[in-house]
């Protein structure tokens, strides 16, 4: 057994309770999978992170669900750096994270934290019927063909009507898995369709989301950090946003309330990127005895 410090930050939140909360466990990047993905469920966090020393990049990090290792994760990595910028392990105003999706940049401005994901990749549609069933919707209140994209993490982007269809979604698991396995997936964790509506949860939004989870994983995310980048992208390459950077919103329902300034980089038909920039507040800090195993 092993001590390691750890802080629990609320990310896209500049106050305690709001956004998506991520335990940042420093040193712990070289402790196996399963110790990891316990650790998560022992949190009942969606993520949590864990940093290491990197030959490529100021910090290795590594992005753990309740299920498994995933290459990258736009909340945790928020927290990550708010974590450690709260401990003085950040000198200056950039830093660079080395992730499973390859090298992210990362700029500070004052209590602002800005992500550069990677530029997105664009997957093959998927069928209206299906991912309407997977959300519990008529096929008519989804106004744009859905399609996996990735900035780093692949999300199924899934444009709604209005608000009213956005809060009546609910996650259908048989259905979920028709959808992962239409796009390749072995499970239905990250399957899970990225809602958004083209109107914000308050007066200062652009969009407003939410994305329904798949067990083990808690039922709903707070705020989706990858996805909010992988969905600016869509509605970028599609023309459904005018703004080079606008406002997302997501958790305001579940009474977490998250928000991102999210910035197009390059233009909509040849993005090299997708900026995506919040706040972290350090709720709690401590130490976990974490094993070398859990056999």
């Amino acid at each position: 057994m092993s001590w390691f410090d750890f802080d629990w930050v609320d990310a896209f939140s500049d106050r305690a309770f709001g956004g998506n909360g991520c335990a940042v466990v420093h040193g712990g990047a070289e402790l196996p999978e399963d110790v990891c993905t316990a650790y998560v469920r022992e949190t009942s966090l969606v993520e949590c992170t864990f940093t290491g020393p990197s030959d490529v990049a100021e910090i290795r990090v590594r992005y753990f669900l309740a299920s498994k290792e995933i290459p990258f994760a736009g909340h945790p990595t928020i927290a990550t750096v708010a974590a450690m910028r709260s401990r003085g392990l950040v000198e200056g105003d950039a830093l660079t994270l080395e992730t499973g999706a390859g090298i992210v940049s990362i700029r500070l401005n004052g209590d602002e934290i800005e992500m550069t994901q990677v530029a997105p990749k664009f997957g093959n549609p998927v069928p209206v019927d299906l991912v309407a069933a997977a959300i519990s919707l008529p096929e008519d209140a989804i106004i744009s063909p859905p399609q996996f994209v990735s900035t780093g993490l692949p999300f199924c982007i899934t444009v709604l009507r209005d608000h009213e269809a956005l809060r009546a979604a609910q996650l259908d698991l048989e259905a979920l898995r028709k959808v992962a396995a239409k796009a390749g997936f072995s499970g239905t964790d990250m399957a899970e369709p990225f809602l958004v509506t083209m109107k914000g949860a308050t007066n200062a939004g652009d969009t407003f989301s939410r994305l329904l989870m798949a067990p083990p994983s808690p039922p709903e995310d707070p705020f989706t950090g990858s996805a909010t980048g992988s969905m600016a992208a869509y509605l970028w390459k599609y023309g459904l946003m005018p703004k080079d950077s606008f406002i997302a919103e997501q958790g305001h329902d579940m009474g977490r309330p998250g928000q991102a300034v999210v910035t197009r980089v390059g233009p909509p038909d040849a993005m090299t990127g997708i900026k995506v920039a919040g706040r972290g507040h350090v709720l709690m800090r401590g130490q976990v005895d974490l094993p070398e195993t859990t056999q």
